[in-house]
């Protein structure tokens, strides 16, 4: 059992929903970045999705491109995006992190190295948004084998046809993009999200958290309320990216986790 097995197993017969928080790793420094992440879990975070700076985030929309960006220019990389976390489990053994990117810098890195030193660092699970199932055998299969939980994205266009294959080997959580689209680029909606969690449910055990377009305490719970629980990142991103302090960063973040911990 991993990290998150275990997290959200407490959550279940806890009868709460989680919450998951995203910072892109190294943004705007190694150091402050290092200070977030340290608050997080202090902030009711169940688990810490760390992004992993790329020059080509395809994925990510404004917000979350230029903290990358930002990371990048002052020097962040693979290792030192590993280094964070090995300092983070120095007094956090417990919470999980998901690392989460894109295959270039861990195929850079090679995925043997890269899945050992991942490992020792304390990343519990990956998502690789540009490794589709069919490729599997690249990293999804050498990553369990290893002990990481690997997460799956599924999204509105998900159909049934397709949804077996994204779930076929998918572990520690299903995260649902609530949106079609980049991420911050619009808000998620309950009405829409509770049927396609129910849809997704109906398939798998796994518990489902949906992400994208949450950005306040009221969304989260909202979210929070039709899934087993919610991820904010741009929000939190734009808070960092407007140069808050760390302690105002973490207490916005505390009223989004309180907001899915509320449903």
């Amino acid at each position: 059992m991993t990290r998150i097995d275990a997290k959200f197993a407490a959550l279940k017969d806890q009868g709460k929903k989680g919450f998951v928080a995203y910072v892109m790793a190294g943004d705007p420094d190694f150091d402050t970045s290092l200070e977030i992440v340290k608050g997080l879990p202090g902030a009711g975070v169940d688990v810490i999705e760390l992004g992993l700076p790329f020059t080509d985030p395809m994925a990510d929309g404004p917000t979350i491109q230029k903290a990358g960006q930002r990371a990048l220019d002052g020097g962040m990389t693979l290792k030192k995006t590993l280094a964070l976390a090995t300092e983070f489990r120095k007094g956090d053994d417990t919470t999980p992190i998901v690392l989460m990117g894109y295959y270039n810098p861990i195929y850079s890195h090679g995925v043997e190295t890269f899945l050992t030193d991942a490992k020792a660092a304390g990343i519990d699970g990956l998502i690789v948004v540009d490794l589709p199932p069919e490729e599997d055998d690249e990293l999804c299969l050498p990553a369990q084998a290893a002990g990481m939980n690997f997460i799956r994205l599924a999204t509105p266009t998900t159909d049934d046809r397709r949804l077996p294959k994204v779930l076929e080997n998918t572990s520690g959580f299903v995260y649902y993009v609530s949106i079609t689209g980049i991420t911050g680029s619009a808000e998620a909606q309950a009405t829409d999200v509770g049927p396609e969690v129910a849809r997704i449910k109906a398939k798998t055990d796994l518990p489902v958290i949906v992400g994208f377009g949450i950005n306040s305490p009221e969304k989260s719970q909202a979210i929070a309320s039709v899934a087993d629980g919610a991820v904010v990142g741009s929000a939190i991103v734009g808070k960092i990216a407007e140069g808050k302090p760390v302690a105002e960063v973490l207490d916005f973040v505390k009223t989004l986790a309180d907001g899915a911990h509320r449903a």
